[in-house]
């Protein structure tokens, strides 16, 4: 693998901290600002609804510019919302900063998976991309616990500075490692469009959408759920959030190295256990031993999705993939804030800390029904990686190369 994957996946570790480490933090946050749970549950679907507007948004302004020089610019955003986050003296300003940081993540990612696939031989793209989103798991093994350690033990504004110290590692890794590429001709905006008439790119993006947001329902509130239900003391939701990255590193690499090999099988797989294992999660809750285990279960299942989904994106708009691989990734996180206001919803109806599980359950169902939908149209209509309806004969020649790239 080439060593630009590790500046990415070194981006991938920052942007993956400061994501999920504000999950350990909650009760601190909101005590601090003087809000509810639910309320500093905005703080997560804030965050997504930004990656979700911001990952288009960004992709489109930076069409401009090399690949190589839009990652670092939106490394320096990330830089600029975490410290914002850090020092602000007002709810408001912080969800402010969240949203800043935000706006980097789903383009950073959607553009780092492109460069990453064409890195490597056909046969290893679903691996390269596996390979930079290790980077994001590995955030949820170490930067995520450690973040939640130094919050609950100094100050969350110290763990949010710290990740703006890590954004700048991460800005000079891409400015080193990642080659700077010129900028490919020929490609517009309308061919980039033209992915969206394509029906199974709108299907994976809502297999996105449901699968991914079954796992932020429950883990958006793990360390209420945890604490107040399975009776865990306030520091152990450290390690239960080392266990949940855990699940995210093996999944992540499960799916990266299957993708290529049976990547619908994959789905079926993943999901429809995914699906399980949340509505189980409702009666595991209040067992210290069986929540460890269901909490590691979640972070499996939920990210062995990461790798097909993306890939299956990418296949269906191998033509001109960057716009339609960063929008999959606001879909992720359009799931992440659906399903952190529905499970905010539950809670503040009466229905206690463990009714979000049901909430993820029903959300990874759905998104099975619709892989199932889909591999149907594709038998129907032919095999994947056909031309994207409505591209235009000068997109094929000029991206042809990164088209086979894609997988």
């Amino acid at each position: 693998m080439p060593l630009a994957l590790l500046a990415l996946a070194i981006g991938a570790f920052g942007i993956g901290t400061t994501e999920f480490v504000i999950m350990g933090l909650l009760p601190e946050v909101a005590s601090d600002y003087g809000v509810s749970i639910p309320t500093a549950g905005f703080l997560v679907t804030g965050y997504a609804l930004g990656v979700m507007f911001g990952a288009p948004l960004m992709t489109v302004l930076g069409t401009k510019v090399t690949r190589k020089r839009m990652l670092m610019l939106l490394m320096g955003l990330f830089i600029v919302g975490n410290l914002l986050s850090a020092l602000a003296p007002a709810f408001s300003v912080m969800l402010a900063g969240r949203v800043v940081a935000s706006l980097a993540h789903g383009a950073f990612f959607g553009i780092g998976s492109v460069v990453a696939a064409d890195l490597v031989a056909p046969h290893k793209k679903a691996g390269a991309i596996a390979m930079m989103f290790t980077g994001l798991t590995i955030a949820n093994v170490v930067g995520v616990p450690l973040g939640t350690l130094v919050g609950q033990s100094v100050g969350w504004r110290v763990t949010f500075a710290v990740v703006a110290v890590l954004g700048v590692v991460g800005l000079a890794g891409v400015a080193k490692l990642v080659p700077d590429v010129p900028k490919a001709e020929g490609v517009r905006l309308r061919h980039e469009l033209a992915a969206f008439k394509n029906v199974q790119v709108l299907l994976a993006m809502a297999m996105t959408v449901l699968g991914f947001g079954g796992v932020f329902a429950a883990i958006t509130y793990i360390a209420p759920m945890m604490t107040h239900v399975a009776g865990f003391a306030d520091g152990s939701v450290t390690w239960l959030l080392v266990l949940f990255g855990l699940g995210m590193v093996g999944g992540n690499l499960v799916g990266g190295r299957f993708a290529d090999r049976a990547l619908m099988p994959m789905l079926y797989i993943s999901l429809g256990a995914l699906a399980v294992v949340l509505a189980l999660f409702t009666l595991t809750a209040d067992n210290k031993i069986a929540s460890a285990v269901t909490i590691f279960l979640i972070g499996a299942l939920g990210f062995a999705t990461v790798p097909p989904l993306q890939k299956r994106v990418l296949d269906h708009a191998h033509g001109a993939p960057t716009l339609a691989s960063a929008v999959n990734i606001g879909a992720f996180n359009l799931g992440n804030a659906l399903s952190a206001w529905l499970g905010g919803v539950v809670i503040a109806a009466g229905f206690g800390y463990t009714a979000p599980n049901w909430v993820g359950a029903a959300l990874a169902a759905a998104a099975l029904v619709l892989a199932l939908v889909s591999a149907a149209l594709e038998r129907r209509d032919g095999a994947p990686g056909e031309a994207v309806a409505g591209s235009t004969p000068v997109e094929q020649p000029v991206e042809q190369p990164a088209a086979v790239a894609h997988r």
